[in-house]
């Protein structure tokens, strides 16, 4: 009977492999809080900036569950890296998008926007 471990990945070594599982299991679970948070402060707030906040989280959960999916062999290494680099593009816009949109307190003043 040939017994292999789930971590028999050729990438990744047996020995670092719990490690690498733990790290990425508290990325999901810690990625799916703040997310989680990022709803209920859109849901009272209703403004963009916290729309595209949530957004973000939502996009970090899903890359650390392609993570752990990846270590488990059920995502190939290729859609990994199309996955995780998009995303990263993705979220450095969103955020910067948000940061742009804040402008300073003069300039929200003087438009009169209360949507950020």
């Amino acid at each position: 009977m040939d017994h292999t471990s789930p971590f028999d990945i050729p990438w990744l070594d047996p020995q670092l492999a719990p490690v690498l599982v733990a790290i990425i299991v508290l990325a999901v679970v810690g990625t799916t809080i703040l997310f989680c948070c990022g709803v209920v402060a859109y849901r009272r707030r209703r403004s963009t900036r916290y729309l595209l906040i949530t957004v973000v989280l939502g996009l970090l959960v899903v890359r650390s569950v392609v993570g752990l999916g990846t270590v488990f062999g059920l995502v190939p290494m290729t859609v990994h890296h199309l996955v995780e680099h998009s995303f990263d593009f993705t979220i450095a816009v969103l955020v910067l998008y948000a940061v742009y949109r804040a402008g300073t307190r003069a300039d929200r003043v003087s438009i009169g926007s209360d949507d950020d």
